[in-house]
């Protein structure tokens, strides 16, 4: 193979002044209209988890126990090979493309979901909403970083991801109030519960016409005239006057096509303890939650006798414990660290999760209890979960970021996510306690383990730029 000559050189200050600007109306506006991505997560999961019952009832459908598994996994497969493709995208057409594209997707495939004739058509269109959540994951997590300035990165990273269960109390909510009896017909319940998630991304589609294409993505492939100007439109919005003397990057135009060969020269050759911590604290996150939550409403209502219209409350608690916790924590990864803060909350987590196993095996717990206990778990492992997207989407260079996001979150959700609700599915088949403590267990010490490897392999991230914390590929030597 020929090697691919260095294109000419840039300069630039265009990193250091993104990072230097004050807290403004343009960063409220990048949070409120790309961040409300995990808001449409977190309605997709708890609806489809709010829902099971109704769905097992349905005349039309009547989906048992596996073929709701089978259905989130369908979900969560989708998510993986959507995010893997999405990011690849996004590295090669810009951020903002895949703003578009991404979320057209989740729409017409969410709204299919509310007139699935059969369960393989439901399966597939849950496996295309997915697809369109997991790219919306990429091209928006690449944007954040790239956006907001480094002192605030970890705690707007953890709180954006957080407000996934914002999303979720209102999938709670919804289901509470659509699945009710004599609200509507008997299959047309569940059928409103999946259009929610419709109609929000319409208001989301006007929140994006005003987000601009990341500044440093458009430095890197050589469009610079574009970025200065997106940048000094969002100075003047920020109120920030242009300094002299701030630090530059130097880089080399990339003339090659981006993409999975750069990806693997980054995580093998140059950051190969960081793939292994991505890795890691993704898939123990993801099956840690998607193993519990996407089984929620089946223990509920086979454990605890709960009515399918009433586990949307059982789950509002559960969904403020849940965004407390990224919100309360997220100021600390920024000021004490990522190293301390990362392992003490998946430790945490998984030493909770432990003895609430112990307390459901033993049949210790009331409803309220068990929901009260596994609020406090998910405190410390919402913050935890949303950590390792901070870790993964700041670890790596910026030619490669959303396709690194693509995919740590495919394995992460491929080793830990797909798998956990078809087993879960199948061990609360059994109505044993013992087989569903054990599988709470199991995923217990996949977080205790997370801790040990962030303790080994973490690092310092905490207020650098971009830039330092991964130097881009295509950089040049200083003058």
């Amino acid at each position: 193979m020929k090697p691919i000559l260095p294109g000419p050189v840039i300069e630039t200050d265009i990193p250091a002044r993104l990072d230097r600007l004050p807290w403004c109306r343009f960063h409220t506006l990048v949070i409120a209209a790309l961040g409300i991505t995990w808001i449409l997560d977190g309605l997709e999961v708890t609806l489809a988890g709010a829902v099971a019952s109704a769905l097992q009832q349905s005349p039309v459908l009547r989906l048992t126990e596996l073929q709701i598994g089978t259905a989130a996994s369908a979900y969560l497969a989708g998510a993986v090979i959507g995010a893997f493709v999405f990011g690849w995208l996004t590295d090669l057409l810009g951020r903002k493309k895949m703003f578009w594209v991404t979320l057209a997707l989740y729409l017409l495939a969410t709204a299919a979901c509310a007139f699935a004739p059969k369960f393989y058509w439901f399966a597939f269109f849950r496996f295309l909403t997915g697809a369109g959540i997991g790219g919306e994951y990429t091209a928006i997590n690449s944007a954040i970083q790239e956006l907001i300035p480094a002192r605030y990165r970890g705690r707007i990273d953890l709180l954006v991801n957080g407000s996934f269960w914002i999303g979720a109390a209102f999938g709670a909510l919804g289901s509470v109030v659509l699945l009710a009896p004599g609200v509507l017909p008997p299959d047309w319940g569940w059928r409103a519960c999946f259009l929610i998630g419709a109609m929000l991304g319409v208001i989301i589609l006007l929140l994006r016409r005003w987000i601009p294409e990341s500044p440093r993505w458009l430095m890197m492939h050589g469009r610079l005239i574009e970025a200065e100007a997106i940048m000094r439109a969002i100075e003047s919005r920020a109120h920030s006057a242009p300094a002299a003397e701030l630090p530059t990057v130097r880089l080399h135009v990339r003339r090659d096509v981006i993409g999975p060969v750069s990806l693997m020269q980054a995580l093998f050759r140059l950051y190969p303890r960081r793939a292994v911590l991505g890795v890691v604290l993704m898939s123990s996150q993801a099956f840690f939650y998607n193993a519990i939550f996407f089984t929620y409403a089946l223990v509920l209502s086979h454990f605890f006798g709960i009515a399918a219209d009433r586990v949307g409350l059982f789950l509002l608690p559960f969904a403020l414990g849940n965004f407390l916790g990224p919100l309360l924590l997220g100021p600390l990864f920024d000021t004490i660290g990522r190293r301390p803060m990362i392992a003490s909350t998946y430790a945490t987590s998984g030493l909770l999760l432990l003895i609430t196993a112990l307390l459901f095996n033993y049949g210790v717990l009331d409803v309220v209890g068990q929901t009260l206990a596994w609020s406090v778990v998910f405190f410390f492992a919402s913050a935890a979960a949303s950590s390792a997207y901070l870790v993964v989407a700041e670890s790596f260079p910026l030619e490669v970021r959303a396709l690194a996001i693509a995919l740590f979150y495919a394995l992460g959700t491929g080793l830990g996510g797909v798998a956990g609700p078809l087993v879960f599915g199948a061990l609360i088949g059994t109505g044993e306690r013992s087989a569903i403590s054990g599988g709470y267990v199991f995923g217990a010490v996949l977080m205790l383990v997370a801790a040990i490897v962030e303790l080994w392999l973490g690092y310092a991230a905490e207020r650098k730029p971009l830039e330092q914390v991964a130097r881009p590929l295509s950089a040049a030597d200083p003058k």
